[in-house]
């Protein structure tokens, strides 16, 4: 995580990170330094749909994932914690190059171990 200490203490957190999909059209984060099952990685519940469109064909994303305000980027929008379905949170991808697609994208818990919560906002930077 990429930490960035900005005026009046206010910290901006920001990392890039690599997704890939394997042969079983799965789609997972490479996290090195998580110890948990491999499982916990994987991209689901429209996460997975929102890699397909970011990835236009091919098996891999990179982007950098950001807690603070970036300009025409992807924006995904906090909507609740959802421990009824598992550890992890509800987020709302509202627009996709442009278009109104309203995604709901579901982030386990992995987000809490990367960011130390789930954040109110991530914007998405992908990087060709």
């Amino acid at each position: 995580m990429l930490t960035i200490n900005k005026k009046g203490g206010e910290k901006e957190k920001m990392r890039e990170f690599r997704f890939y999909k394997e042969s079983t059209n799965r789609w997972y984060v490479d996290l090195p330094e998580w110890n948990g099952p491999k499982a916990d990685l994987e991209m689901i519940d429209g996460a997975d749909s929102m890699l397909e469109y970011m990835a236009e064909g091919s098996g891999e994303v990179r982007a950098i994932m950001s807690t603070q305000k970036v300009d025409n980027v992807y924006h995904l929008i906090f909507i609740r914690e959802t421990p009824e379905i598992g550890e992890g949170a509800q987020y709302l991808l509202e627009e996709y190059l442009g278009l109104t697609i309203y995604l709901r994208v579901w982030l386990c818990d992995v987000t809490k171990f990367v960011f130390g919560e789930f954040p109110e906002n991530i914007w998405i930077i992908p990087i060709d």
